[in-house]
């Protein structure tokens, strides 16, 4: 896997974008730079890897547009060796910038398609998940819970509880939430029973599959 000097010349670009777009946190921007976004692209795109821009990568889902990966990764202001669950491992790029700041990661994709190449990409990675697990992530993943922060990869309609009941107290859920449009949403939990939520901007995202057991904040 090549990574050439006009690749990191294009990131540098790329991260610079994102900056001028709001993302302040230099952590963030240096993982943005650090990680290739052209490894986990289909070779035929790999022109338009440091676009702006989600593309599409199998099973009708998407590699995330970079700034909403920056913009996602920046909410959840976590300190190195934190335990974060991330929902939706799609192409393993977002799963790499969390490595790349020094998360301890467990990810849960549901499409086997999906879960099958992201195996083989981090095998050939230096970034390397905790756990890379096959199954429902509307349920997250409570056999390695708590977790200090999870975020999710894909627009669900509500808030899972399950989710919310897998974070440690003063854990965040970073979590796009809508039918057609969703609102970027974080959600602290502030003690055993108690949760507070900010909302930010609107975005786009794949759906994630919904399931009855859900609460609406």
């Amino acid at each position: 896997m090549t990574d050439t000097s006009k690749d990191r010349g294009l990131r540098k670009q790329l991260v610079s974008l994102i900056k001028s777009k709001g993302i302040k946190d230099s952590k963030v921007l240096n993982a943005m730079l650090n990680v290739p976004r052209h490894w986990f692209m289909d070779p035929s795109l790999n022109v338009f890897a440091y676009d702006d821009k989600a593309y599409p990568i199998a099973a009708d889902q998407t590699i995330s547009q970079p700034y909403t990966v920056a913009f996602q990764t920046e909410l959840l202001k976590l300190k190195s060796g934190d335990k974060v669950l991330e929902i939706g491992t799609g192409s393993g790029y977002q799963t790499s910038i969390l490595i790349e700041l020094g998360y301890k990661v467990y990810t849960v994709e549901r499409q086997k398609i999906l879960f099958n190449k992201s195996q083989l990409i981090f095998r050939r990675l230096k970034w390397k998940p905790k756990k890379i697990i096959f199954g429902d992530g509307y349920n997250g993943f409570p056999d390695d819970a708590p977790y200090n922060g999870i975020i999710v990869t894909a627009g669900a309609p509500y808030i899972p509880k399950n989710l919310l009941k897998q974070l440690v107290v003063g854990g965040k859920l970073i979590i796009p939430v809508g039918v057609h449009n969703q609102k970027m949403t974080r959600v602290i939990r502030t003690s055993e029973n108690e949760f507070d939520k900010e909302t930010f901007g609107n975005f786009r995202f794949v759906p994630l599959i919904e399931d009855n057991n859900s609460l609406n904040l």
